[in-house]
C-alpha cells in the first residue's frame, strides 16, 4: 500500500503553469481513486529561485500551490532550487514518520533523471514506483504530459551533474550536534602516526539512531551512501587526512585480519599496514574500537571487538598480524580502547559470560544472574 505520493513539477511546461490546478486536480483525483484507507501523504515538488531570478510564471505557481495545501490536510509543497534539496528535504519529512513505499506522479521526460536522484538519495529500505503526470484534454479524458517514447538512458554527463547537485546540497547543510569532535590518545606518538577517535558530533546524518556522524552505509539502513562520504569528507578535512585513500574494517565479528597491499578478505574485523598516506579504521559503538600503533617499526593497526570478537581474540590476531608482517615487536606496539560499552550496562546469556569468566572473573558482575553483566573493555585488555 503505498504510503505517500510525490508530486514532481519541476521542469513543468510554461503552458501548464498557467493550467496548475487542473493539472493538480487531476493528479489529487488519481490518488484519491487508487488509494485505500488511510489516504496517503502527498508532497508537492517545485522550484523555487532566489527572489532575484523569479519569473511571472513562477510567481503565480506558488500561490495556487498554497491554496492546494491549505485545502488538504495530508498534502504538502516543498519548494527549493534544486531536485536534490526538494527531494532530501521530502525525504527527511518521510523518515520522521517512517514511511518507506512511494509512489512518484511526474512528467514522462523526468522520469529516468528521477531515478538516478532517488538511487543516490535512498537505498533498498524505500520501495518506488513511478506514473506519469496526466492533464485534461479538451475532451476531458486525460493524456501523458510529454512525448510518449521509449524510457530514455540518462547520460554519463547528467548523472554526473545530478552527483555534483547533491553533493554541493550535502555540503551547504550545517552540522549536526555540535561541531565535529575527534578524541586522541597520548599514547601513541602525533609526529608519527595522525590517529583519533570520532564521536556522535559533526556530521549531517539525522537518523536518531544513526545521528549524526555516521560513516558506515548499508543497504538495511536509512542512510544513504552520498550522506555516509560527506560526513567522512568533513572528518578527513578536519582530521587532516585523504579520505579517497580511506579503508574500514568489514565487519564479521570475528578474527580475520587483511593485510593491506595483499588479497583483502571477503570480511574481516581487523586491518594492518606500514604504508605511508593511508587511513585504516575499526567501528565502535557497543563493541571497541581499537587502534595499534608501533613507533619503531612505524606499522599500524585498527580492529573493531565486539564481544565475540574479543573471545575469538581478534585484538591479539591484530598483533600477531603486525608481528608476521612487519617484524614489530610485541614490546614497541601500543595499544589504545576506543569508546565503547562499560561494564555498568552491558549484558549477555550466562552462557556467554562463563567464557569471559574464564578469562578474568573480575570481567563478570553478578555471574549467578541469568544474564550477568560484563566487562568487555577488561577482557580485551
Amino acid at each position: 500500500m503505498v504510503e505517500a505520493v510525490l508530486i514532481d513539477l519541476f521542469s513543468l511546461p510554461a503552458s501548464l503553469r498557467n493550467d496548475i490546478q487542473g493539472v493538480m486536480y487531476n493528479a489529487l483525483e488519481t490518488i484519491e481513486k487508487c488509494s485505500s484507507t488511510p489516504a496517503p501523504f502527498v508532497y508537492v515538488m517545485c522550484c523555487q529561485m532566489p527572489g532575484s531570478e523569479r519569473k511571472g510564471d513562477q510567481d503565480s505557481l506558488l500561490p495556487a500551490l498554497r491554496n492546494f495545501q491549505s485545502t488538504k490536510k495530508r498534502l504538502e509543497v516543498v519548494c527549493a532550487q534544486t531536485t536534490a534539496a526538494v527531494l532530501y528535504t521530502i525525504k527527511q519529512i518521510l523518515d520522521e514518520k517512517d514511511l518507506s513505499i512511494i509512489k512518484v506522479i511526474l512528467p514522462t521526460l523526468r522520469k529516468e533523471l528521477m531515478k538516478v536522484y532517488i538511487g543516490h538519495l535512498f537505498t533498498a529500505v524505500y520501495q518506488f514506483e513511478f506514473e506519469d503526470l496526466k492533464v485534461a484534454s479538451d475532451c476531458n479524458n486525460l493524456k501523458t504530459i510529454g512525448p510518449k517514447s521509449e524510457e530514455q538512458a540518462v547520460s554519463t554527463q547528467d548523472v554526473a551533474l545530478i552527483q555534483s547537485e547533491i553533493q554541493m546540497h550535502l555540503e551547504s547543510l550545517p552540522s549536526l550536534k555540535g561541531e565535529l569532535t575527534i578524541l586522541t590518545s597520548s599514547l601513541i606518538p602525533d609526529d608519527i602516526f595522525l590517529h583519533g577517535f570520532t564521536t556522535r558530533t559533526g556530521g549531517i546524518s539525522y537518523i536518531p539512531t544513526l545521528s549524526s556522524c555516521n560513516l558506515f552505509s548499508s543497504s538495511k539502513r536509512r542512510d544513504p551512501q552520498v550522506v555516509v562520504k560527506e560526513n567522512l569528507r568533513r572528518l578527513a578535512n578536519a582530521a587532516g587526512f585523504n579520505p579517497e585513500n580511506f579503508h574500514r574494517v568489514k565487519t564479521d565479528h570475528a578474527n580475520a585480519v587483511c593485510i593491506m597491499g595483499k588479497t583483502e578478505p571477503d570480511s574481516y574485523d581487523g586491518i594492518v599496514t606500514n604504508q605511508k598516506g593511508v587511513t585504516i579504521a575499526a567501528p565502535g559503538a557497543d563493541c571497541i574500537p581499537l587502534l595499534f600503533a608501533d613507533p619503531v617499526r612505524k606499522a599500524c593497526g585498527a580492529a573493531h571487538s565486539g564481544w565475540k570478537g574479543t573471545l575469538l581474540g581478534v585484538s591479539m590476531a591484530t598483533v600477531n598480524a603486525m608481528v608476521s608482517e612487519y617484524g614489530c615487536n610485541v614490546k614497541d606496539i601500543l595499544v589504545v580502547l576506543g569508546p565503547s560499552v562499560g561494564p555498568c550496562c552491558y549484558k549477555l546469556p550466562r552462557e556467554s559470560a562463563e567464557e569471559f569468566h574464564r578469562i578474568d572473573p573480575k570481567c563478570v558482575r553478578q555471574f549467578d544472574s541469568a544474564a550477568p553483566y560484563i566487562d568487555i573493555r577488561r577482557a580485551t585488555r
